[in-house]
């Protein structure tokens, strides 16, 4: 089997008050993928009943303006992300809530590894830093320059 350089694989949780997207976060994901920097591989989005449980709902209308806003990732299901991940997911929302689980590939990553492997290079390790440690540690750096 030919092994195929892909970029990390990472996912978002993104909940929405009262199920309602709004057109920004979703223009900066149309931009995203338009430019090639990341590749959506599963969009679901379920909203939150009162009682805990939950319902995927189709991406079309998200923000109720009439316009389809995620048309272009309906269908976008690779596998990765099963039921019990929507679940999960959901069970951290508001009730009365929606919440969208993306899955998406770091689409820049992939010729990078690519070229360090023509070099003879080989990624051994990948992570990721919480976005709160990295704004934490900003934050110490920015108090002990002042």
């Amino acid at each position: 089997m030919t092994q195929m350089d892909v970029g990390p694989i990472d996912y978002l949780a993104v909940e929405f008050p009262k199920a309602r997207a709004e057109g920004q976060g979703l223009a900066a994901l149309l931009d995203l993928t338009d430019r090639g920097i990341i590749r959506v591989l599963d969009l679901v989005v379920a909203t939150v009943d009162e009682d805990g449980s939950f319902q995927v709902i189709e991406i079309a209308d998200l923000d109720g303006d009439g316009v389809l806003d995620l048309a272009v990732f309906e269908g976008a299901r690779s596998g990765l992300l099963d039921d019990e991940d929507i679940a999960e997911s959901a069970s951290l929302v508001t009730p009365g809530n929606a919440v969208a689980v993306i899955v998406y590939e770091n689409t820049w990553a992939g010729p990078f590894v690519s070229a360090m492997r023509e070099v003879g290079a080989e990624v051994i390790a990948t992570g990721r830093i919480p976005a709160e440690d990295v704004i934490a540690a900003l934050d110490a750096l920015e108090a002990a320059e002042a």
